[in-house]
């Protein structure tokens, strides 16, 4: 491994232990971020070990970036370095657990289903149903600010994240919030961590707010011949005394994408909402009748717990499933006000459209729209075709006033997109904060590098 300076495989050996050093290249290759391969890979198995990292990787000007189950390491998020990977998945345990006062510490590798687990056992649960969740861990899923269906009750993980610890660029241990949902001591430093990709500090540990189970799960499925009929109905239901789980409108194409038969009330050439909601009987009983009043005549049907479980499973896995069904699959995500969504998606089919690209959309209620451009292939052409939808995306976003991103592109495609202006005020306070965090910049992800 030829490292910068003195510095070595046993160097880091003698940190973490020279069986967690990873050197060799075909290893390393599932370390791969940014269309980068890292030098070296370290299994740390406490905070004061990555303490130790960083600062011995600030001292030799090595770049590293955090990382567990590696879900995220093919998003779009610019790398101008990456010498060390810095693996979280030793430090995997529920540090402490109070389910009669609804908190929870976790270490940042532990994995979200293992998780689930010890929390369903007293009955309760976290609403991090994110993609890619049967192999995610939870400092993952925080530090790439992964959405989940369940914000439409229960919001993001600003809403029920209480407290972080982590390390800064200059290998400090720090910690914000606390441990108690009360705590209202100091600022909320870690929610800056939320959504930073580990360009702040690496993450070590996170304490939560618990939720109880609520009663059984069902769900409503409503078709429509538009999307504009199918947000009609998002409408009203949010005009409604009703607050469901979650709230979803998966295009004819996303339905196909997801179902493939495997729910039945999706129709493959028809707008469907997805509506799931918790209770008694009796609440269950409310909601059906009430949904179904509010699909106004359109066909609806009833899912079962079961049934509704393994459908919000498939919604929950848009995005991988969209991966998986196209090796030049472009994802866009862009956040709109409620009242646009039908606006903003009318003029993104017709973009998608005029390229004669395929492709599928699922939008949450809150405002959030998934649209996946599915090249036949992965030719120039293909590229060029799918480079100027996104283009005129972007043109769609600014002129609604909305957030854009491109989560998900081909690594080879990416160096073709062209750079964009962002309207946002806040960049160069997001740098002043970044240069705070990280004063040597030794974090390898730059998500600010998007806006130019």
């Amino acid at each position: 491994m030829s490292m910068a300076g003195a510095v070595t495989a046993d160097t880091f050996g003698s940190i973490v232990g020279p069986q967690n050093v990873v050197a060799d290249a075909e290893r390393l290759a599932a370390y791969r971020f940014g269309g980068r391969v890292p030098r070296a890979a370290v299994r740390p198995g406490s905070d004061q070990e990555i303490a130790e990292i960083v600062r011995l990787a600030a001292t030799e000007r090595l770049m590293l970036a955090p990382t567990a189950a590696r879900t995220k390491l093919a998003m779009n998020i610019p790398v101008r370095q990456y010498d060390l990977a810095v693996d979280m998945t030793r430090l995997d345990r529920v540090v402490a657990y109070d389910p009669e006062d609804l908190t929870l510490s976790v270490e940042a590798g532990l994995g979200l289903s293992k998780l689930a687990g010890v929390l369903n056992d007293h009955r309760q649960f976290l609403p991090l149903t994110v993609p890619f969740e049967n192999r995610a861990t939870v400092g993952g899923t925080i530090a790439s600010g992964t959405d989940s269906p369940l914000r439409q009750l229960y919001g993001t993980a600003r809403d029920y994240v209480l407290g972080m610890e982590f390390v800064t660029g200059e290998g400090q241990l720090a910690k914000s919030g606390g441990r108690v949902v009360k705590n209202v001591s100091g600022y909320d430093l870690h929610k800056l961590m939320i959504g930073s990709f580990g360009s702040l500090g690496v993450i070590t540990r996170i304490n939560f707010r618990t939720f109880p189970v609520t009663g059984s799960v069902r769900m409503v499925i409503a078709s429509f011949g538009s999307v504009r009929d199918a947000v009609e109905m998002r409408h009203r239901i949010a005009q409604s005394p009703l607050r469901p789980l979650t709230l979803e409108i998966l295009s004819p194409g996303a339905a196909q994408l997801l179902s493939r038969g495997a729910i039945p009330a999706l129709a493959d050439r028809q707008w469907a909402v997805l509506v799931t909601f918790a209770g008694s009987e009796k609440v269950l009983e409310r909601y059906e009748r009430d949904l179904r009043a509010l699909a106004g005549g359109s066909e609806a049907a009833l899912l079962d717990e079961r049934d509704a479980s393994a459908a919000l499973a498939f919604v929950r896995e848009f995005v991988p499933m969209a991966l998986d069904s196209s090796l030049e699959t472009a994802i866009v995500k862009m956040s709109v006000l409620p009242g646009q969504i039908a606006r903003t998606v009318d003029d993104l089919v017709k973009l998608a459209e005029k390229e004669e690209l395929r492709w599928a959309a699922l939008a949450r209620g809150v405002g959030l729209i998934y649209f996946a451009l599915l090249p036949a292939g992965g030719d120039l052409e293909a590229c060029s075709r799918t480079l100027r939808v996104i283009d005129g995306l972007f043109e769609v976003s600014q002129q609604c006033g909305g957030n854009f991103a491109v989560p998900w592109l081909p690594e080879e495609w990416m160096q073709r997109m062209e750079p964009r202006k962002s309207g946002r005020s806040d960049v160069e306070q997001m740098r002043s904060i970044k240069r705070a965090f990280d004063p040597k910049g030794i974090f390898a992800a730059d998500p600010l590098a998007v806006w130019t």
